[in-house]
């Protein structure tokens, strides 16, 4: 069976979209965040994607929660750093200006982990059996990692990009026995992209194999609840070393589960969204699908 056939197999309606929605809302995204200045209208955007706008607009609604209008003002990085720079707002109001904070509910996903001991972590994965498979999710194709203690590995690609992203996995562990299981996985994927199933009644087991500075930092981002955004400098405090944010901003880079630990709620000292190592596209994508269920 080809790679697609297995995406098209894992694919529901419930937890991503249909056909080629993803590359809509990537689209629309995209020309938000450069034609932000402009403003384009619902119309304007419709016309150049060839599309009309009673179809994008529900398109676009059903996949993020809100409307292209509505995202457009979650993450418009020039008002950010207006906000921040020259009106000098704290970085909490500059939030919730641009939705990214909510009532400072709990993290919904309610996610409980455990750290591979430093001697496993060293060994490079030697020993390790890490089963893995792609799935359809809101975001691209997810490539799904896990062990037999729980959730390892959670990765995005566009279609065509599979493997070059298993290869980015792969190379942190690479001594460990990688076997694609779709089936292993899959419970994974439906369980991470289905709001419906984040629930304390059936937390998800994440295992971070990383450094104990690594670690720490990908705690701390377990922290960040659903809505809200944070800085590197104020994760740096929060595990104890205020001049380590440069630091802290690479141990976030090179965060293992996306989306489940959230990598993509760290933002730049300014306020600004910085790098995503999956691409700023896809953060500001999450983003904007967790602002519409915050």
């Amino acid at each position: 069976m080809t790679l697609a056939q297995h995406i098209d197999l894992s694919r529901s309606t419930d937890i991503t979209p249909d056909g080629g929605d993803y590359e809509t809302v990537r689209q629309v995204i995209e020309m938000l965040t450069l034609d932000y200045r402009s403003q384009p209208s619902l119309e304007t955007i419709a016309e150049r994607l060839g599309q009309s706008p009673t179809q994008l607009q529900k398109t676009f609604t059903r996949w993020a929660g809100l409307s292209p209008k509505a995202f457009l003002q979650a993450v418009t990085l020039d008002h950010a750093k207006r906000l921040l720079g020259r009106e000098e707002l704290p970085l909490l109001e500059t939030s919730l200006e641009l939705g990214l904070s909510g009532p400072g509910r709990l993290h919904d996903l309610f996610v409980t982990h455990e750290a591979m001991s430093p001697g496993e972590w060293k060994a490079r994965g030697a020993g390790l059996t890490i089963r893995y498979g792609y799935h359809a999710s809101p975001f691209g194709v997810a490539l799904v990692m896990a062990t037999d203690r729980g959730l390892a590995g959670l990765a995005f690609a566009d279609v065509g990009g599979e493997q070059a992203c298993f290869d980015d996995m792969a190379c942190r562990w690479p001594n460990a026995h990688f076997v694609e299981d779709q089936l292993a996985t899959a419970p994974y994927a439906a369980r991470v992209f289905d709001p419906a199933r984040w629930s304390s009644d059936e937390p998800l087991r994440v295992v971070l194999i990383g450094s104990d500075f690594q670690v720490r930092v990908w705690e701390s981002l377990l922290s960040i609840p659903l809505g809200k955004a944070v800085t590197y400098s104020d994760i740096a405090a929060k595990i104890g070393q205020p001049t380590a944010s440069r630091a802290v901003g690479a141990a976030v880079g090179r965060n293992p589960i996306s989306f489940v630990v959230p990598c993509h709620r760290a933002l730049g000292k300014s306020g600004a969204l910085t790098g995503y190592h999956w691409g700023l596209t896809r953060k500001r994508a999450m983003l904007g699908w967790e602002q519409g269920r915050a």
